[in-house]
């Protein structure tokens, strides 16, 4: 089933063969994620897998940026779009996690907040020296939970993570590729060529082993989000209190 382009409005899209570029659109707000962007990018990394032509995705932004994060300026904020975009946000970290295709991030510009995360979690992130990478959720008085919490550490270990995570700091991309947080810092006219090139040699390599391969690698992520799709749950409530007042807790499944 080809992928219907026309379902993404707030997307760019360019086939080269197996390889799609696919480009957030948002260039005069730096890519930032609004409520409709959200629920695009989700839907878009379920469907792209039924696009038996795409092998390998190449994610970038429009304009100056790859994605300044969250929208804080979108009107349609709400407690009822808040709790969609709960959803929206462990779709899009699982998604990532799940793509049958292979996703190199190509940073363009700078990733902040949820673009931050989108990056990290992509397979393979290439940027220019320019590009800056933070996650600056606690500074906003937010919790690092849209996959920053999942995949700094991962990269990172503990305890450097925290330190970005808790301060707020932008890496810088020559920094970021000597800790092992990208793949690659290339000079902006090599960007290109150094991403395509990879795309061209994932396409003409063994596509099964290289999924599965994937999914080997990121099971550990997919356990610890699965956790956290439980911390808000009844049932975890329930055993907190069950806990706290010495009772055997009374689960209902939710």
């Amino acid at each position: 089933m080809r992928l219907d382009e026309s379902r993404f409005p707030l997307m760019k899209f360019r086939r080269d063969g197996a390889v799609l570029t696919a480009s957030f659109n948002r260039p005069q707000i730096r890519n930032a994620f609004n409520h409709q962007l959200h629920l695009e990018f989700s839907r878009f990394l379920l469907e792209v897998n039924y696009d038996s032509e795409i092998r390998v995705v190449v994610l970038t932004g429009e304009g100056v940026a790859f994605s300044a994060g969250g929208d804080m300026s979108d009107p349609e904020w709400t407690p009822a779009v808040f709790a969609e975009q709960a959803v929206a946000a462990r779709n899009i970290v699982f998604g990532l996690l799940d793509c049958t295709k292979l996703v190199i991030c190509r940073l363009n510009g700078d990733a902040i907040g949820l673009g931050a995360s989108v990056a990290l979690l992509c397979d393979f992130a290439y940027a220019v020296p320019s590009v800056r990478i933070g996650d600056p959720h606690v500074k906003m008085g937010l919790v690092a939970g849209d996959g920053g919490a999942l995949i700094w550490p991962h990269l990172l270990g503990p305890m450097r993570a925290k330190y970005y995570l808790l301060t707020g700091d932008l890496v810088a991309a020559p920094e970021a590729e000597k800790m092992g947080l990208i793949t690659r810092c290339v000079p902006p006219d090599a960007l290109d060529q150094e991403v395509y090139g990879l795309a061209d040699r994932l396409v003409a390599g063994a596509g099964l082993a290289q999924q599965w391969t994937k999914r080997a690698a990121n099971a550990h992520l997919k356990s610890l989000g699965y956790e956290g799709i439980t911390v808000v749950s009844h049932d975890h409530a329930e055993a907190k209190a069950a806990f706290i007042a010495k009772r055997k807790p009374e689960f209902k499944g939710n």
